[in-house]
């Protein structure tokens, strides 16, 4: 009879295991390495996850619920203006404490559209942040149903962080904020 499943163990390696995959992306990943550096072995991830997929899951599932609960704790405080919450999600998504969060997002969009069967959930990164946005954008949707505007939101935000990771040019993604946000304001 084997041991029962321990899922405060589980937990634990899951949070060092996001840890490990923030820092060094998921491009080849293996679970030898993975875990020498977790202190434990391939045969005990597997025991607490099943597969390597399951485990690549779990850490972003956890990577994703971080990023959402971290931006929820630093939105601007509700009577800020739609402009106001936009720019104070783009001031901490980009903050460079966030790099490792928004390489992995690239990554896994990247690999996701060579090889979507690894990423089953792919599309909740994109549009689990639509609830967020939507309150964001209140004052210029539509209405409730505008699913349209927050996606547009998205597309320039994730546009500005693709290129603000590829090219480091803060400066000019700052002003292409800038100028979204005075188009926003016609």
């Amino acid at each position: 009879m084997g041991r029962p499943p321990d899922p405060a163990r589980r937990e634990r390696t899951l949070a060092r295991a996001t840890d490990y995959v923030l820092a060094h992306g998921l491009a080849g990943l293996s679970l030898r390495p993975l875990a020498a550096a977790l202190d434990t072995s391939p045969r005990m991830l597997l025991y607490d996850f099943d597969s390597k997929q399951e485990l690549v899951s779990a850490v972003l599932a956890e990577a994703r619920r971080r990023g959402a609960t971290r931006l929820a704790a630093n939105l601007p405080p509700t009577a800020a203006s739609p402009e106001e919450h936009l720019r104070g999600i783009w001031a901490w998504m980009s903050a460079p404490e966030r790099a490792p969060y928004v390489r992995l997002i690239f990554e896994v969009h990247a690999d996701g559209l060579a090889h979507p069967e690894n990423y089953p959930d792919q599309a909740e990164a994109i549009t689990g942040w639509f609830d967020t946005l939507g309150a964001t954008v209140r004052g210029i949707a539509a209405g409730p149903a505008d699913t349209v505007t927050p996606t547009l939101v998205m597309a320039v935000i994730r546009g500005l962080l693709f290129d603000l990771t590829t090219t480091g040019d803060r400066r000019r993604t700052d002003q292409a904020l800038d100028r979204f946000c005075e188009l926003l304001r016609l």
